[in-house]
């Protein structure tokens, strides 16, 4: 079976039983080429080694590219067993090292290898079964069954892509060739770059909902712009053109980076790009299993920070304003250039999808029209950092897939590299990283007037995310009570031991910074990312902005900071977690106190929750629990339901299944109490739930 050289599906037509073998096809080649990578290691200790401080070990990710498989299937209701619960944790959440991302080793008890292809093989299985099994209609689109299982199959192969860079940041005595990872033989020296005029016009961005390809959130919507006229490198900055940067000294010089640059270059202690070495006076490249001698004319591969630092010594040097082109002006390129999307190939048009090296190629090798490796080769850094276009929304199987990345602080990469397969290698498709992330990325650099517009105070318009924020940090009159600071209060007062505390339910945060007035460290999870984002902001920089519906089209805009209710000092005491409340990691554990806020009827699986809670609890611990029960079969499945159902004719309420669950683990404590919690819809609409609240003393 061809592992190479596969191209992402179209799912918007074809015949309905072709299409199913088509996808299964696609998904069991994914899973091969994915494995064909980790061929590269020589031990199965090298997994567990660390390639980059800021990533897990490569373990994490062979597990994690089929615990996703089945944790968005179950979200999607599509399965509703689970394989492994531990792994389904332990291997979930990890993709970026956002600051809520745990990189604490000494929380993971790294399972065998063997362990980890078992368990693979287990999700293939079932995987199969369910492209056999699922309904399958046209279009496949977001409310599709089938779209989870793209989800799934595009998610594993930007794996290979970020696993591959890994590995090539291992020790080389980690690692060996073998040849189905052939790398390119031809180098030389560098052509000379020169700039090329590039017209003006109309630049649209963004897809319809109804796109006959698979997308990530982040690609639908729609922004227009219009360019002025600029010049473009004709190449990609090859190893050779950057040698020169090198060789003057431009990692010493700060007046070439940027403030976050001069930092990052100082802790690094960088001399040159990282998969550069230097032997007895001569530069060799490390490849992804292989140390070669320096290919002048291939691609350098750097960070934004590095390709950012080239652009302002060049300007200086030439006297011209080069920089890093927008997401606008390298799409306009692309646009000119007359790229075919990926699936319509005869053959890949650059060095791009596996279909000509397992590496990078001479800067000369693809041409498009006047430029060259207009797509492909290595990704292209740009100065834009990513954000929603105007219509964005979250698919709600996958909700952390953009939106943590929307803070002015994930730069966007274009084009794809030779190793960007499926959605990656697609026209519309919109990735981005820290900017001191290592990709398989270059840059080439413009010379343009055009304005760099970044979309860094972004007003929260997702209406259920501004709502909660509303909720949490809004102006509430005084006589309505206020439940984050009720609820703190309440739970401070039924414990003298406040060494930790857990607030499941954390939200945008508040109710978090409010529990750490009173208790030493609070841990704050959410299952999503969509409102923890808020919670991270303004732990970090103090404030959030959001906008509320007013009435009819009309909206206001709010601003909200931490400083506004003196929680400044609390912010040290609080970590965020995203993370399923109905599974865990085994590390959050040891609270003297749990909050379970308002989350009972809203996971898909409360009865497991409630059953093992008392193992995250110190003897003698507190559970509290709010809620309104407000059952909901599209959440919870009714057979997890705690009560609001008729058994053998009599009435089960929600406050008997908590006592049936609780009871043998817990006495529950004599307080009776409902609170309050308004939720303002619009200008005139406000919304009150009452949460009954229950206590629960650990046995």
């Amino acid at each position: 079976m061809e592992l190479k050289k596969t191209r992402t599906i179209i799912l918007d037509k074809g015949n309905v039983e072709e299409k199913r073998e088509e996808i299964r096809s696609y998904f069991h080649k994914t899973y091969d080429i994915d494995e064909m990578l980790y061929k590269t290691l020589r031990a199965d200790s090298t997994f567990y080694l660390r390639a980059d401080p800021l990533r897990h070990p490569l373990v994490f990710y062979l597990g994690h590219t089929a615990t996703f498989y089945i944790n968005k299937l179950i979200l999607a209701k599509a399965l509703t067993t689970r394989i492994n619960p531990q792994f389904e944790s332990m291997f979930a959440i990890g993709v970026d090292e956002m600051s809520w991302d745990d990189l604490n080793e000494a929380h993971y008890n790294w399972p065998t290898i063997e362990e980890v292809r078992q368990y693979r093989n287990k999700v293939r299985e079932v995987v199969d079964n369910l492209i056999s099994t699922l309904p399958l209609t046209f279009p496949i689109n977001w409310d599709n069954p089938f779209w989870v299982i793209m989800m799934g199959i595009e998610h594993e192969r930007i794996h290979l892509e970020t696993s591959s860079v890994l590995i090539r940041q291992l020790p080389i005595e980690e690692v060996k060739e073998i040849d189905f990872w052939d790398i390119c033989m031809n180098t030389g020296p560098a052509p000379e770059n020169i700039l090329l005029d590039v017209e003006g016009g109309k630049v649209a961005l963004g897809k319809s909902f109804d796109h006959p390809l698979y997308g990530w959130d982040n690609e639908y919507g729609y922004t227009e712009t219009t360019l002025k006229p600029f010049k473009a490198a004709k190449y990609l900055v090859s190893n050779q053109e950057f040698l020169q940067f090198v060789e003057e000294n431009g990692y010493h010089e700060k007046k070439c980076w940027t403030e976050e640059g001069w930092s990052w270059v100082n802790y690094q202690k960088s001399e040159f790009p990282r998969f550069w070495l230097k032997k007895d006076g001569k530069f060799y490249l490390r490849t992804m299993a292989k140390i070669i001698e320096m290919p002048w004319n291939w691609p350098v591969e750097i960070n934004y920070l590095e390709a950012k630092a080239f652009c302002n010594w060049k300007s200086v040097k030439t006297g011209k304003n080069l920089r890093l082109p927008t997401e606008e002006e390298w799409n306009h390129l692309r646009n000119l250039a007359k790229v075919e999307d990926q699936p319509y190939w005869e053959k890949a048009p650059g060095n791009i999808n596996l279909e000509h090296y397992c590496s990078p190629c001479p800067v000369d090798e693809f041409r498009f029209a006047d430029f060259y490796d207009v797509v492909g080769n290595v990704w292209q850094w740009t100065e834009s950092p990513i954000y929603g276009f105007k219509g964005f929304k979250v698919h709600p199987c996958y909700d952390d897939f953009s939106t943590p990345t929307f803070d002015g602080r994930h730069n966007l990469i274009k084009g794809g590299s030779w190793i960007s397969t499926g959605n990656e290698a697609t026209l519309d498709s919109r990735y981005a990283f820290r900017r001191h992330f290592y990709q398989h990325a270059g840059f080439r650099y413009v010379e343009s007037d055009n304005p760099v517009i970044l979309h860094d105070d972004h007003y929260e318009d997702d209406p259920e995310v501004a709502v909660e924020c509303e909720r949490l940090y809004g102006e509430i009159k005084p006589e309505k009570g206020y439940y984050p600071v009720e609820i703190a209060g309440f739970c401070a007062n039924l414990t003298k031991n406040k060494a930790r505390m857990l607030h499941l339910g954390c939200s945008a945060g508040r109710t978090s910074f409010e529990l750490a007035r009173y208790f030493n460290f609070v841990n704050g999870l959410d299952f999503s990312a969509r409102f923890i984002k808020n919670a991270i902001r303004m732990q970090e920089k103090g404030n959030i902005h959001y906008m509320l519906k007013d009435e009819g089209e009309l909206v206001t805009f709010h601003e909200r900071f931490l400083s506004d209710f003196g929680l400044e000092e609390t912010t040290a005491k609080v970590e965020f977690f995203q993370t399923d409340p109905a599974n865990m990691k085994e590390f959050f554990k040891d609270y003297d106190l749990i909050l379970a806020d308002d989350i009972i009827d809203r996971i898909y699986n409360p009865r497991r929750f409630l059953e093992s809670i008392h193992q995250r609890l110190n003897d003698d611990g507190i559970l509290v629990i709010t809620s309104s029960y407000d059952w909901d079969e599209n959440k919870t499945a009714k057979e997890n339901w705690l009560g609001g159902y008729k058994e053998a004719g009599d009435n089960v309420s929600s406050a008997d299944g908590l006592e049936r669950l609780l009871s043998t683990k817990f006495e529950k404590m004599p307080y009776k109490q409902v609170m309050k919690s308004i939720i303002k819809v619009s200008s005139y609409k406000d919304i009150i739930k009452h949460l009954q609240v229950t206590v629960w003393k650990k046995k």
